[in-house]
């Protein structure tokens, strides 16, 4: 299936835009075609348009020459690299080469969160590089390098889930501080995770207030039925790249991070 970009706002080529900062020349886009293969359901076709500058590092190497009209730029459709995924190197005393690869990664990707890693990696912080955003109306922060794809996400959302009627009322995303334990660190230090409804849709397996929660007490026969968040949400979410903790031990529904490649949200119309 192929996506498109809706409204992006609080990005501009890489760096955070100034509230006088020009928008940039509308760019259409219709569906793109994907070299990965999405985990979601295919969804209807969406017609929007790059009408902001959150076409951040993607559109870099893209760039159209002075003489030539601006590309086109569409949606790609990727999965979540599996080498990234929590479950792939946890427990992290165990898995020590594995947990230092995405280390790596993320840090040569979004910043180096100190003490995680190697300062040489980047010069920058994830914070520096994050930016105020808004996704389906709500503000919240993020990388500047995943906005793009927060953008993709809700454009196909409103139609391909409009039946749902869901809104979220309360979104989380970059932290300054480490929630997880065990030498483990989470994706909101970086700024690419993001967290809906966090007291609504619930994480079963993380704190001990979770566990008392009706959601996680009562009998399912999917984690599905432990959110108010519809499964056509995730199932958008894994298709512009995103994993969804809901599939982790955590069952941390409200949590999605992303998990596939920064440079390849956007690319130009085949």
């Amino acid at each position: 299936m192929r996506g498109v970009v809706g409204p992006l706002l609080a990005v501009a080529c890489g760096v955070a835009c100034a509230a006088t900062a020009p928008a940039p020349p509308k760019v259409t886009a219709p569906p793109a075609t994907s070299s990965a293969a999405p985990s979601a359901s295919p969804s209807p076709s969406v017609s929007a348009s790059v009408s902001d500058s959150a076409v951040v590092s993607a559109s870099a190497s893209v760039a159209p020459s002075a003489s030539s009209a601006p590309p086109k730029l569409v949606c790609n459709a990727q999965t979540a690299f599996p080498w990234l995924i929590r479950g792939s190197y946890i427990p992290v005393g165990s898995h020590k080469a594995a947990h230092q690869k995405t280390l790596e990664w993320r840090s040569k990707q979004y910043g180096y969160v100190k003490p995680h890693g190697d300062p040489d990696w980047n010069s920058k912080t994830p914070h520096e590089q994050a930016v105020d955003t808004t996704f389906m109306g709500l503000s919240v922060r993020m990388h500047k390098r995943v906005v793009p794809a927060l953008a993709c996400v809700e454009a196909e959302l409103k139609v391909a889930c409009a039946k749902d009627k869901y809104k979220p009322g309360a979104l989380a995303g970059i932290r300054d501080h480490n929630t997880y334990q065990g030498g483990e660190v989470t994706n909101h230090l970086y700024g690419i995770a993001i967290d809906i409804d966090p007291t609504l849709n619930s994480c079963c397996g993380c704190v001990t207030k979770w566990k008392k929660h009706p959601l996680c007490k009562k009998k399912v026969k999917s984690i599905y039925e432990r959110m108010v968040m519809p499964q056509c949400w995730v199932e958008v979410f894994e298709k512009y790249g995103f994993y969804w903790l809901g599939h982790d031990t955590l069952q941390d529904t409200m949590h999605f991070e992303f998990l596939a490649d920064p440079d390849k949200i956007l690319v130009p119309q085949p």
